[in-house]
């Protein structure tokens, strides 16, 4: 199973938010390059890097972060938020991205998230489905959306989609634990490739993870508050 650091930013400083609530925003360091060196150094090798500004904007906000951390390091960095647009793709690609994660434009613009999954195809184009008591959350989780989470993802798997990000909203910067009926419901019901976030506070959450089958876990608040060390996650790759 890949561990994949999270580093949300805003105003290009890498932040965390508790259950997606921009007013409990804690800063962990405000230079985003020397976390990711730090995450490199300790031998990971993937970044889930969250445009915080962008998801709020509609826009592609905080590219120059992306640029740097992918030009002096050599992680493997999916990229999401604020990708409204072909132009906010082209960016985020551009701007060194490997794979990038699309939530809200897959609610508001279907047409156009399937034109960039046969465009790019399932390695590069992940599906976000973030909810909160299983409702599709969009906009930075600032908005409910009318899907259900399970309907969801099944519906872009019979479109394409093999890879989904998948977070409970409620579970998120808690360190309470992930949602393992959640992930137990998707894995039950579909074939994609599960990434698990939000909750993850322990090696032994990592471990059921796996157990599950789940294709990857991406935490955040238990690296930066010293719940997990680097070297216990590196141990897990």
């Amino acid at each position: 199973m890949k561990i994949i650091p999270a580093l949300d930013i805003i105003d290009g400083k890498c932040v965390r938010l508790s259950q997606g609530d921009y007013n409990t925003q804690k800063i962990y360091n405000e230079n985003p390059l020397e976390v990711a060196q730090q995450l490199e150094g300790a031998g990971l090798q993937y970044l889930h890097l969250v445009d915080l500004d962008g998801a709020k904007a509609q826009k592609v906000v905080n590219y120059k972060v992306l640029e740097t951390i992918a030009s002096k390091t050599r992680l493997h960095i999916d990229f999401g938020g604020g990708l409204k647009s072909s132009q906010d793709l082209k960016i985020a690609f551009e701007s060194g991205a490997q794979q990038i994660t699309g939530g809200s434009i897959a609610v508001a613009q279907p047409e156009v998230f399937l034109q960039w999954l046969g465009e790019y195809g399932p390695e590069k184009i992940l599906l976000g489905a973030d909810c909160k008591n299983r409702m599709i959350a969009t906009h930075g989780w600032l908005k409910q959306a009318g899907w259900e989470v399970l309907d969801f993802i099944k519906t872009y798997e019979k479109q394409g989609v093999t890879q989904v990000v998948c977070t409970d909203i409620a579970k998120d910067g808690m360190l309470e634990g992930p949602s393992f009926g959640l992930y137990e419901e998707i894995l039950k019901e579909t074939s994609v490739q599960l990434i698990a976030s939000g909750g993850i506070a322990s090696l032994e959450d990592l471990k059921k993870l796996k157990e599950m089958g789940c294709e990857a876990a991406i935490l955040g608040k238990a690296i930066y508050e010293g719940t997990l060390s680097l070297t216990q996650l590196a141990s897990v790759c």
